[in-house]
């Protein structure tokens, strides 16, 4: 089973946020870490600047719910660092809209970016993986997808598709070496929650027992243990980093 240091990462939407925090977490305890951008600028301009610091990171654009560009993200991965031994599913995004305003296209591309995206690069990291016969997968959802939410419907099924691949490739993949494990992060203090209406936040904090929301540093400290031996017993687990915002 690979420490931290061993992995050769790749993680999805790494280049802002939750994702970002991942990646500078990783590459510093000394993993080879690919970023995925759907944007090769910021992919390109995240990677220089980790790379002036010394880490071992290189840039991978692509879209996650496209089957080519999952498969060159990895063979980008293959190429530059060796096979993927550590796959962090963190690409998505948030929108807010009535279910009666909802449209089609709106609910194939939640739908598409987070559980599409994640079953592909499951897919093509578990072959990596199996042929190892060790590798970890960490899917980044989301406490909505476990309590559901108004005006989110579409992005709350998403994240509950991601909860129940998690459990089911845990059964699957376990005896052959493969861990898989979820995060649910509640409020998390990024650009997305900043770019919320006013007054959201202070109304959401009333909601939370420890009153205060969390960082992307929170998630990077989860992904980092269950990337590492310490968390040798944890299987289809979904972590709930969500301030006390759902108690399962």
């Amino acid at each position: 089973m690979k420490d931290v240091t061993d992995h050769i990462a790749i993680v999805t939407g790494g280049t802002r946020g939750i994702g970002a925090a991942i990646v500078k977490r990783l590459a510093a305890r000394g993993a080879a870490v690919v970023a995925n951008s759907i944007s090769e600028e910021a992919a390109e301009t995240f990677a220089d600047g980790l790379r002036a610091e010394g880490l071992r990171v290189v840039a991978a654009c692509g879209d996650v719910a496209d089957e080519t560009d999952v498969a060159r993200i990895f063979e980008i991965c293959r190429q530059t660092f060796g096979p993927c031994s550590l796959l962090v599913n963190n690409a998505g995004y948030e929108q807010r809209v009535a279910f009666d305003s909802l449209s089609v296209a709106d609910w194939d591309r939640m739908i598409n970016v987070h559980l599409r995206g994640t079953f592909l690069c499951c897919r093509t990291a578990i072959t990596d993986m199996l042929a190892a016969g060790d590798g970890v997968i960490v899917n980044v959802a989301s406490r909505i997808g476990q309590a559901g939410g108004a005006n989110v419907c579409h992005y709350a099924a998403a994240k509950a598709g991601m909860i129940g691949l998690t459990k089911s490739l845990a059964r699957e993949f376990s005896r052959r070496g493969i861990r898989v494990n979820a995060v649910a992060p509640g409020p998390i203090k990024t650009e997305i929650s900043a770019a919320f209406a006013p007054g959201w936040e202070e109304e959401r904090l009333k909601e939370l027992p420890l009153g205060r929301f969390g960082e992307p540093d929170d998630v990077a400290d989860t992904v980092e243990f269950l990337a590492s031996p310490r968390s040798r017993l944890y299987v289809g687990q979904t972590f709930g980093l969500n301030s006390g915002g759902l108690m399962v």
